[in-house]
């Protein structure tokens, strides 16, 4: 059977399909749990500082190993390591949805974690290595379908099986579709020969086991840093400790990695021009847009006083805009360049955040609606075109570990930037005489305290877009040395 498929002119829909099954249950695992977290801390009576950690050791988890995956995959085979995080993720949701203690359901997280850190950037690798390199930005913007939709997908689907059958099926839920993606990917997906056969095998030399704790412990000690520096203030002796530990080891990976005859992350990849500029640039914009999704749904709920259903449909048009143009734009970048749509999509989320640094207490949804379309359809327009332009300078046989890599760059901004606006809402509120903190912005609060919070997204948002201009003038210009790099001839 797959030996029929694979010679098949729609074989790379068929592994597409296969694909698309793990990361939808991926995606939409985050919005679901999102919703149970009350319910969850309901249940083991525990504050809701506490009950995060749910979804912290998870989102530290796959961020710290996402390198080491990607790299793994590139030497032992991507299908291999898919499955395998398939099936630990599966295991991961059984064991959360059984726990009977806070720890075991926390330990479960961090399989399930794991599993996903596996899953993701294998998966965009080998989706991106069945469709030939003129169709490389279509692929890409396939891949930003299935996250669009498992983004809007999830938060209603756990809050449904939450209300109905209980906090435990938000994760439940998950176990079908991991199995079923598992299943289909051992069917349909060739092996490791069929994986390298056009570019060469990666290197044959061994893990790199140094570079993988480095990377690993200067991940976490940042992500954390970043996370609490609106709980204890940016002039703590723990944040100034934490970022000197990062820096730390930050250079002693770099020094690694220019030393090991076998690195994690090959750094003379930004040496290549379309390649350190590309990633730059998307660090900036998801830097600059991620916490839209964070601080626009709060406001609706705790200033507005719109219901958390009405809310997340006010929030629908912008994710279904990001869903739709993602693959659109990543054809027509095949054909047309890129450039254009890295640009324009960016000017798209300029003007998106303009209008949201303008709301007010009594702003009507008609304003923030088209504003949440343009700056999420701007993401949808310039992330497909951008990342098929900075694999374009990579040999197919370093897919796996440049996709984690990109994958690591987007867990990593979007985490920084929820850390970076909080910080800047809740400074804003200090200045004003207001507790420095998001949970005095209740249904309850003074107008006051609200007056001071919508100042401080404003604020929050303002900055944002001064991220998201230094993103766009990076795509202006860095297309000129593309020829730098020459295709890699197949072996």
């Amino acid at each position: 059977m797959r030996s029929a498929l694979t010679r098949s002119p729609n074989y790379k829909y068929w592994g597409f399909g296969a694909i698309a099954i793990t990361t939808f249950a991926s995606v939409a695992d985050h919005g679901s749990v999102n919703v149970a977290l009350p319910t969850i801390a309901e249940h083991f009576d525990i504050d809701l500082p506490t009950v995060q950690w749910v979804v912290i050791s998870f989102a530290l988890t796959v961020s710290a190993f996402l390198l080491p995956m990607g790299r793994l995959s590139d030497l032992v085979g991507r299908k291999e390591v898919f499955i395998a995080g398939s099936l630990l993720a599966a295991v991961g949701a059984a064991l959360a949805g059984a726990s009977s203690v806070y720890f075991l359901l926390v330990f479960a997280r961090v399989l399930q974690g794991l599993g996903n850190a596996m899953s993701q950037g294998t998966g965009t690798a080998i989706v991106i290595s069945i469709f030939p390199g003129s169709e490389r930005g279509k692929a890409i913007g396939m891949i930003m379908t299935i996250v669009g939709t498992g983004s809007v997908a999830g938060p209603a689907v756990g809050g449904i099986l939450t209300d109905t059958l209980g906090w435990r099926w938000a994760f439940y839920y998950n176990i079908p579709l991991c199995l079923i993606g598992m299943i289909a990917s051992m069917v349909v997906l060739e092996g490791r020969k069929r994986q390298f056969e056009d570019s060469g095998s990666p290197d044959g030399h061994g893990f790199d086991w140094p570079g993988a704790l480095l990377s690993t412990a200067a991940l976490v000690t940042i992500l954390l840093t970043v996370m609490n520096i609106h709980k204890v203030g940016p002039a703590s002796p723990y944040i100034s400790a934490g970022f000197v530990g990062f820096v730390a080891l930050f250079a002693s990976f770099i020094w690694w990695e220019l030393r090991t005859p076998s690195p994690m992350l090959d750094l003379t990849f930004f040496k290549r021009m379309t390649f350190s500029f590309g990633v730059s640039a998307a660090f900036l914009t998801f830097l600059g847009s991620s916490a839209t999704l964070f601080l626009t749904p709060f406001y609706l709920q705790k200033v507005l006083g719109y219901e958390p259903m009405l809310a997340g449909l006010i929030v629908v048009p912008g994710a279904a805009c990001m869903a739709i143009l993602g693959p659109l734009c990543g054809h027509l970048s095949d054909r047309f360049g890129w450039r254009k749509f890295t640009v324009g999509g960016l000017c798209l989320s300029v003007a998106g955040l303009a209008m949201l640094s303008r709301v007010s207490e009594d702003t009507s949804a008609l304003m923030v609606i088209p504003a949440l379309m343009l700056q999420s359809g701007g993401m949808g327009v310039f992330y497909s075109p951008n990342t098929s332009s900075i694999l374009s300078v990579v040999e197919r046989g370093k897919y796996g570990v440049v996709t984690a890599f990109l994958n690591l760059v987007r867990n990593s901004a979007n985490v920084a930037s929820v850390a970076v606006a909080t910080a800047i809402v809740t400074a804003t509120m200090a200045i004003m005489g207001y507790e420095p903190s998001l949970a005095a912005v209740t249904d309850g609060a003074g107008s006051g305290v609200k007056t001071a919070f919508v100042f401080g997204m404003r604020n929050a948002y303002v900055i944002m877009m001064c991220l998201i201009l230094a993103a766009m003038t990076m795509s202006v210009f860095r297309f000129r040395r593309v020829a730098e790099m020459p295709p890699v001839p197949t072996t």
